[in-house]
């Protein structure tokens, strides 16, 4: 791809075809075992960043206030797998690119997805063991334990539509979050757009498929400690529906959310905008 060194910024046309041919290393010329390493590497840093957010927010019970906190923290998470190399399966739904113009099959791009989702599960449940294991939930007088049971128990109630109309808003905004990183060459550029982008995201409380992940796997094993069930305060009906069937009432609406959002509002739109418009 040709470039214009003059600017340290790429223009719409100039993304797409970055985009592309990522989406064409991602899904042809990278191993299994790399693919496997990098998708476990993204939930880990994404659990890393959205469990340092609950730390800082739990404890405020002003709304506005504690969604900024937690707002301005959540963002590492994303700018390390941006920065430091890995692949989210929310992100990665912007491979739709690539098969547009052909460079990668159908086949390629679902499979690509498949191994990517399982992966950054294997790696937010894995951060969720090692905080368990550290005895880090404990902390606050068992309010940090108990705030991890009611956020995923929280989750836990929304309708099927509100989760993927939440899923949407969430992709549209993480998918703009890489689209808008790959426009800068340098790393501080990468990490301004990351950050606003993912921001707003957190703000707005829409719903993330591997952030949950982590959410849930984390909430499933603190509800067997007895301090962090009554620190939580919620109901026992609440906490009974906190189980597999719950969590799969959450993901699989909030994963079809991000699917749209990411492939379909930011991937398919800026393909037609950019490599179509450009085509006349």
């Amino acid at each position: 791809m040709h470039t214009d060194d003059s600017k340290n910024y790429l223009t719409g046309k100039e993304i797409l075809d970055e985009q592309v041919h990522i989406g064409e290393k991602k899904g042809i010329r990278q191993y299994f075992l790399q693919s496997v390493i990098n998708g476990c590497m993204a939930g880990a840093f994404l659990a890393l960043g959205a469990f340092a957010a609950m730390v800082a927010s739990h404890g405020i019970s002003d709304y506005g206030i504690a969604k900024l906190i937690n707002a301005v923290v959540f963002p590492v998470g994303l700018i390390l797998i941006v920065i430091c190399g890995a692949e989210l399966f929310t992100s990665n739904t912007l491979l739709i690119q690539a098969r547009l113009e052909g460079k990668i099959t159908t086949k390629i791009y679902v499979s690509n997805l498949v191994i990517i989702y399982f992966t950054n599960a294997v790696g937010a449940a894995s951060i969720a063991g090692l905080i368990m294991g550290a005895g880090i939930l404990h902390n606050d007088a068992n309010m940090l334990g108990g705030y991890v049971i009611h956020v995923a128990a929280t989750k836990i109630h929304y309708t099927f539509l509100q989760d993927v109309c939440s899923g949407i808003m969430c992709n549209i905004l993480v998918c703009c979050a890489a689209w808008g990183a790959s426009a800068a060459k340098d790393v501080a550029g990468k990490i301004l757009m990351i950050w606003f982008a993912i921001m707003a995201f957190i703000i707005g409380g829409f719903e993330h498929c591997v952030a949950n992940m982590f959410y849930f796997s984390l909430a499933l094993m603190a509800k067997n400690c007895p301090d962090f069930i009554l620190a939580s305060k919620i109901e026992p009906d609440a906490l009974a529906n906190l189980n597999l069937a719950g969590v799969m009432h959450n993901l699989i609406p909030v994963t079809i959310g991000n699917i749209l959002g990411g492939a379909v509002f930011i991937g398919m739109a800026y393909w037609i905008v950019y490599f179509r418009g450009y085509k006349r």
